[in-house]
């Protein structure tokens, strides 16, 4: 790496830039198309950042991901500066010192360089700018998504939850670690108590797959719920949408989130040393919106709103006038509520306005108080304008609405009736709508018996007046099955409606025994929802949502119905146009073919999920093949983890999915884990490739194949007094591809019709290379030659050869590296010569038909694998030079020009320029020998390591395979048709295979003009893991005179006064550390034995005795749902200075159990006794440990995933040594630990090895 950076440093500019000389790639650059200008950067910023990389961390990343970011490579300051330096000397422009951090990943840079450095992009469409729009637009909602009670994951679930009359009252939560035993009391006077015992909650709240999002272990730890709820529940509303969420990266969508502050996890400066650096922006409020905005790339406006129970309508208030200010085109909207400490139920119940059985009664005589609740809510909002033109579903609309205050009323959390009658009638004169022209309102109606009537009173005096003919207001509240989820609860609401209105039908409010006595009904028309009713309607339906926060704000939207006329699902017609020309494949309703069904995951666990969930969706359903295809790829965002099944009936489809969701990979489908996007190699061989009927299936079913295939037919055919479409065909009396003048022009015009197909499907090579007549193809392919140009090279060379050198040679493959062939044949006397190198160990030689048999004999018994080719030309030999002035002459009208994309020579190995490929190339490409091997490893020096090879049949990707072997790079090689398989089922397959490999892949393109329609499918199958941080301290124990015990077993210490005694004491239940459920004994849970040892040794840190000399466990610690206190006990030194200790443990303070005792003395601990820098051990031998937690478990023994840490062991002799690891949740928390207790008890397993080796470990 340079080290010469003191001109950058100062300056801020690229000292290779200061020449102000135009660079031979930018000026290459601008002669391409559009597509090839951003191919081309792409793989610049690609290649470049790998080459620093290797020098910055030399081995550690031999792919680059382009979504990847620099900081997450390992790219350091240095290697920014470096990465700069090198770009703007291949560019021959200045760039800043800050590019790596301005555009933090190589997508974003390549992009920077091309649109906004050399003003080569597209010319800026004012995406900065506000467009004006209507202002009085009704906003579309065009999709959902949700989390409430009840295990309701979706507004189907609630609808149906709604429609049965279901509730979702539970009890408290019991892995929060919340202190159950203590938080009850039915005295509303008694302090940080609950009079009530239940409530409604989402008892899988910790649930959450990070790795899904890019976040680590630590930090989902240290991330409010909240947050973690409101990325899941967003990336659905986007796929419920029809929208791929990754597309949205950059766009000016908005985010507006109801979220108010909740007391999750311990306070900043008690925060463990693992997660304290993540809790600040893990436990704001602030951050739930600006996390989303981050994770998808969101550049809209993003804010999160607390107005307390108001929050989501307000959000989404604001939400539509930033949509119809032009502001956002794209509006996330919604709320959150998760209580992650009981602080909500103390609070309120001192202020006795929770109902005691948890119920919301809403406008009911019985009411007594709210119930407190959970959940999320995500709506997705657009123009209805937009939505249209867009073909996105439109599921219902907000007319308009409003925001107000109650200001000086009669106390600071007083609802105020005037006020809610104010903002109805503001929401009202936005949606231009007069009060009668709504059927229905989802009030606020929390049950409690002040806020409802008050509530009821200002409906009655809006909504119940003037209603003329209309029928009576009917009212409700959703808060009478799911509780009042606060910060969620005005979304709930809106959901609730738009899902009534697309039903027809209103659901019934529970716990209404009897109107509220409290309420003037006959005030006004207005009738409780107290039965479900029909929702009949003439006009549009029309429906009001209120939410009041105890802020004093308030909150009123009016919905309608969607329009009756939804806009059709915007049809399949990919982004060429519906010229018959341009598409791919012919496949649609009435003409059914092969079709791919795509789906990817993050990591393998989600694949399989994501299949499982497909396939049974697709049975459940009915839909489409056609259609669920196109939908997978039009609006599912693509992962690392990938498979593409082809198939042409539902059925197969399926049975496919299925198969894949159990690990299996069936016939007609491919997987595979992307390392990130590829630019590929493509690669064309010369002949070898041939098969008769090659391209005939495809010139009926892919229109881009028949045209270019068509293109190059009619070419062929100036040259020649054959048809080629008889030869393709096979038709009697046409002649065969036996006859090399028929098979050179014919093979060509088929491999750059796939190559045609390949484009069309969005591959674009990033270069090309040709093994030998397969360099013409190559050429013409990378824009080098003209079709006619390329056309007059394959026949006239074929021509020659037929007539001046057919039935002189042949060509053998010779299983051997070419420096030992270039040996062997040295005795034949210039006989035999070198025609090719293929690969380390394959060679081609040509010569006479005799010297060449002798030759493979001799090698055969050897054992040695060769054969003669089935050709009689022996090109790349001395025998080509009696052509030479015939084959000038015939190729001197060729005229090479720059071409798009880099050419890479096996004549020459190595990239060559476009117009070096005159008359005298065409001479040495058949004179001399195909280097192809030599070229191969060129490439992957290049930072190239992905191919396809565009043929009929593969025939190089052996070669190319085994020299990726012997580079050491990880690649991948990919075919495209086979002997015998060459329709579109066989092509889809190769996209898939590249797909998988990494290739990107217009999947779109596929469905172009078939027709097609989004239907709905299923959203991302998360892999949820259970993270809860835990205040371990909740009070200050210094307060109490105790020292902090700074342990997540341990709360606080005290040394007993005058007897030199230090007591550690601590609370332990499953709930506040669930990993310890996952320790079991026939069923039971059980304290581990290691915990012990981690509570002694934390003892005699404490007292400066950090040596266990001897722990012995007396009695077992049963674990149940009641929180056990625990005492471990540092008795006075000894005159030795020794310490007795124990552990004990009470679950009612007042009987002791003691579990364990031992001695601690001062002093280190030994050395582990043998070369730890030599691992394994010498002669230790492995043993297998696949089965021993199954085995384990037969015995009764009940470790789950927390304490299966053993990943592989060996022994020696009677010594048994292992390898340990904690998984991702636990290892987040381990610093907290001296050792964590799973690690060590994952130790302890290899120890059981020993016991069980049979004798069938194999050497380590």
């Amino acid at each position: 790496m340079s080290q010469d950076h003191n001109s950058a440093n100062e300056t801020g500019v690229a000292p290779a830039a200061e020449t102000g000389e135009v660079s031979a790639f930018t000026l290459r650059l601008a002669g391409l198309p559009l597509a090839d200008r951003r191919a081309a950067l792409a793989d610049l910023v690609g290649r470049t950042t790998l080459g620093v990389m290797d020098e910055v961390l030399p081995g550690l990343v031999d792919e680059i991901s382009p979504d990847q970011g620099f900081r997450d490579m390992g790219l350091d300051s240095l290697g920014a500066v470096e990465l700069r330096d090198r770009l703007s000397a291949e560019l021959g422009t200045p760039l800043p010192m800050t590019l790596a951090f301005d555009y933090p990943t190589p997508a974003a840079l390549a992009d920077h360089l091309l649109t906004d450095v050399l003003g080569l992009g597209e010319e800026s469409d004012g995406g900065d700018a506000i467009s004006a729009v209507a202002s009085d637009e009704p906003i579309a909602i065009i999709g959902m998504a949700c989390r409430y009670p009840g295990g309701v994951r979706s507004p189907e679930e609630l609808w149906r939850l709604l429609r049965e009359g279901g509730e979702t009252v539970t009890g408290f939560p019991t892995d929060r670690g919340w202190d159950l035993d203590r938080l009850f009391d039915d005295d509303p006077d008694t302090g940080n108590t609950s009079y009530t015992r239940v409530g409604h909650f989402l008892h899988d709240a910790g649930e959450f797959d990070p790795a899904f999002f890019g976040i680590n272990p630590r930090e989902a730890l240290a991330m409010d719920p909240q947050q973690r709820l409101i990325l899941e529940t967003c990336w659905e509303a986007l796929e419920r949408a029809g929208i791929n969420p990754q597309d949205l990266r950059g766009s000016r969508t908005g985010t507006f989130i109801g979220a108010e502050p909740q007391d999750y996890g311990p306070r900043l400066h008690r925060a463990p040393a693992d997660v304290e650096g993540y809790l600040v922006t893990g436990a704001a409020t602030s951050v739930i919106a600006g996390r989303v905005a981050y994770t998808l790339g969101l550049q809209g406006p993003t804010m999160s709103v607390d107005t307390a129970c108001s929050a989501s309508l307000v959000a989404i208030h604001l939400a539509c006038q930033s949509l119809r200010t032009g502001e956002s085109p794209l509006v996330l909207a919604g709320g959150v509520t998760v209580m992650s400490a009981p602080g909500t139920y103390t609070a309120f119940s001192r202020q006795r306005v929770i109902a005691t059985d948890g119920r919301c009664k809403a406008f009911s005589a019985g009411a007594d108080g709210t119930g407190f609740s959970e959940g999320a809510g995500i709506i997705l909002l657009e123009r209805l304008s937009d939505a249209l033109a867009n073909g996105h579903p439109v599921l219902g609309l907000i007319r308009g609405s409003a925001v107000n205050q109650d200001g000086a009323s009669s106390g600071l959390t007083a609802p105020n009736g005037p006020s809610q009658e104010k903002v109805i009638r503001q929401a009202l004169a936005s949606a231009g709508l007069e009060a009668r022209e709504v059927d229905a309102v989802e009030a606020h109606g929390t049950g409690t018996a002040l806020g409802d009537p008050i509530e009821a009173q200002a409906l009655l005096a809006t909504y119940g007046r003037d209603r003329g003919d209309a029928a009576p207001l009917r009212l409700g509240s959703v808060k009478s099955n799911i509780g009042h989820t606060q910060a969620a609860a005005g979304v709930a609401g809106v959901i609730k409606m738009v899902l009534a209105m697309r039903h027809g039908v209103l659901p019934r409010t529970l716990h209404v025994d009897e109107p509220s006595t409290y309420v003037d009904w006959s005030a006004g028309a207005l009738e409780l929802l107290t039965d479900e009713v029909v929702w009949e309607k003439e006009g549009p339906r029309r429906a009001g949502v209120s939410s009041f926060g105890v802020s004093g704000t308030n909150a009123h939207v009016v919905l309608e119905e969607a329009p009756v006329a939804e806009a059709a699902p915007a049809p399949a017609t990919g982004t060429d146009g519906p010229g018959e020309e341009t598409r791919l494949i012919s496949t649609s309703a009435t003409s059914p073919g092969p079709l791919p069904w795509v789906v990817s995951g993050r990591g393998e666990a989600g694949l399989r999920a994501q299949a499982a969930a497909l396939a049974a969706h697709a049975r459940a359903e009915g839909r489409s093949p056609l259609d669920i295809g196109h939908s997978l790829v039009t609006s599912r965002a693509v992962f690392e983890n990938r498979a593409v099944a082809v198939g042409t009936t539902a059925d197969e489809l399926i049975a496919a999915m299925e198969a894949l969701a159990t690990d299996d990979t069936p016939p007609g489908a491919a997987r595979g884990a992307a390392p990130g996007t590829r630019e590929p190699v493509f690669v064309f061989p010369g002949q070898g490739s041939q098969w008769a009927g090659m391209g005939a299936e495809l010139a009926e079913t892919s229109p881009v194949f028949a045209a270019r295939l068509t293109e190059c037919f009619e070419e062929i055919a100036t040259w020649v007094e054959w048809d080629p479409w008889a030869v393709l065909h096979g038709e009697p009396g046409a002649p065969t591809l036996e006859s090399i003048e028929v098979l050179q022009p014919i093979t060509f015009a088929v491999m750059v019709s796939l190559a045609a197909m390949w484009e069309a499907a969005g591959v674009r090579p990033a270069a090309v290379v040709g093994h030998s007549q397969g360099e013409i193809a190559a050429a013409y392919v990378a824009g080098i030659l003209s079709l006619p140009d390329a056309v007059r090279a394959v026949v006239l060379r074929s021509r020659v050869f037929a007539e001046e050198l057919v039935g002189k040679g042949a060509i053998a493959a010779v299983a051997l590296p070419p420096d030992e062939v270039r040996e062997r044949i040295a005795a034949w006397d210039g006989a035999l010569e070198l025609s090719a190198l293929n690969g380390p160990v394959s060679s081609a030689v040509a010569g006479t038909q005799a010297a060449l048999e002798e030759f493979v004999e001799g090698l055969r018994a050897e054992d040695v694998r060769a054969r003669v080719v089935a050709t009689t030309v022996a090109s790349h030999s001395r025998q080509v030079e009696a052509l030479r002035e015939r084959l000038l002459k015939a190729l001197e009208p060729v005229t090479p020009g720059e071409g798009r994309v880099p050419f890479y020579s096996t004549v020459t190995p190595g990239i060559v320029a476009g117009t070096t490929l005159d008359t005298g190339y065409w001479y040495e490409n058949v004179r001399r020998p195909v280097r192809f091997s030599e070229t191969v490893e060129t490439m992957i020096g290049d930072g190239r390591t992905v191919f396809v090879e565009v043929s009929p049949h593969p025939v190089l990707g052996m070669s190319v395979q085994d020299v990726l072997e012997t580079s050491g790079r990880s690649g991948a090689v990919v075919g495209t048709l086979r002997r015998g398989e060459g329709g579109t089922g066989r092509f889809l397959l190769s996209l898939g295979e590249a797909f998988t490999a990494g290739i990107d892949v217009d999947w779109a393109r596929v469905f172009a003009g078939s027709g097609a329609s989004r239907v709905d499918l299923p959203t991302y199958a998360f892999q949820r893991e259970h993270f809860w941080l835990h205040d371990e301290q909740a009070a200050d124990v210094r307060a109490a005179g105790l020292e902090d015990a700074d342990h997540p077993l341990l709360g606080a210490s005290v040394r007993v006064a005058a007897s030199g005694e230090v007591v550690l004491t601590g609370r332990v239940s499953v709930a506040s550390q669930p990993w310890l459920a996952d320790h079991a004994a026939g069923g039971t849970v059980v304290f581990p034995g290691t915990g012990f040892v981690e509570l002694a040794v934390r003892a005699g840190d404490q007292v400066g005795c950090p040596v266990v000399e001897e722990l012995m466990l007396e009695t077992p610690l049963v674990l149940t749902e009641e929180a056990v206190d625990l005492q471990v006990r540092a008795s006075a030194p000894g005159e030795d200075g020794r310490r007795e200790v124990s552990v004990h443990s009470s679950v009612n303070g007042w009987t002791w159990v003691r579990h364990a005792v031992g001695v601690l003395v001062a002093g280190r601990v030994g050395g582990a006794g043998f070369d730890l820098s030599v691992w394994p051990p010498v002669d230790a031998r492995v043993v297998e440990v696949s089965g021993h937690y199954e085995r384990l478990a037969g015995e009764g023994y009940g470790y789950g995933p927390a304490f299966q840490g053993l990943r592989r062991a060996w022994t020696r002799g009677g010594e048994v040594f292992a390898e340990v690891e904690l998984g991702e949740r636990e290892a987040a928390q381990a610093g907290a630990f001296g050792i964590h207790p799973a690690l060590l008890d994952a130790a302890l397993h290899a120890i059981d090895m020993a016991d069980h080796d049979d004798g069938t470990a194999t050497d380590g």
